[in-house]
């Protein structure tokens, strides 16, 4: 199956959303939000996946905070433009549903935490959402968090839940913003902090 981001977007729409962030960076705008989150959560020179990187923005927010990451997308224009706009973590042309997720990047895991920013879980293929999660939580070490963030209009947060437990993780906190606003009911946004049991 693919993904939504593939089947729902227009032709164009990856290049776009690379300039896009180019634009939002020559600006001057803050796109470090997320990897400000994710280092306050994980100790310091922690490795970290950002699974379904983009451009690349967090990954190598998070590697000029000291962290090594492994960043990976389906999507070989956006990875195209992070090596080229955001040197630093390691990427690599994957799918998030595939089982052998990190298998030829030896030495690797368990990992030491997790991100998935902009919308990624409600891009990929339609009824893969369990087991993107599974695949994300068989990299990571016990006790390591996972970090997400979705429009709930695209995910509904009902089927999230259960995909999250069934996946292994359990929903340590939800906030409605990457800078920690309360959840609430009307929220249109969920950044969820899950956590790896030990």
């Amino acid at each position: 199956m693919e993904p939504r981001w593939f089947t729902e977007m227009e032709d164009g729409h990856s290049q776009w959303y690379a300039e896009h962030f180019r634009e939002l960076a020559h600006d001057g705008q803050d796109l470090e939000g997320e990897a400000r989150l994710i280092d306050a959560i994980t100790p310091p020179g922690s490795t970290i996946l950002d699974a379904g990187c983009g451009q690349g923005r967090t990954a190598a927010a998070l590697c000029r905070r000291g962290h090594s990451v492994i960043a990976i997308d389906i999507d070989p224009v956006l990875l195209a433009a992070a090596r080229e706009d955001n040197p630093g973590p390691t990427y690599v042309l994957t799918d998030l549903s595939d089982m052998n997720l990190l298998g030829d990047l030896p030495g690797m895991h368990p990992l030491d935490g997790a991100v998935s920013a902009g919308n990624v879980l409600a891009f990929v293929a339609s009824g893969t959402e369990e087991a993107v999660l599974t695949n994300i939580y068989r990299q990571l070490a016990p006790d390591a968090p996972y970090v997400t963030g979705f429009h709930v209009d695209r995910y509904a947060l009902a089927d999230f839940d259960r995909d999250l437990r069934a996946a292994g993780f359990a929903l340590e906190s939800r906030f409605s913003t990457w800078d920690l606003r309360p959840w609430t009911p009307e929220s249109e946004f969920a950044v969820s902090i899950l956590r790896k049991p030990i």
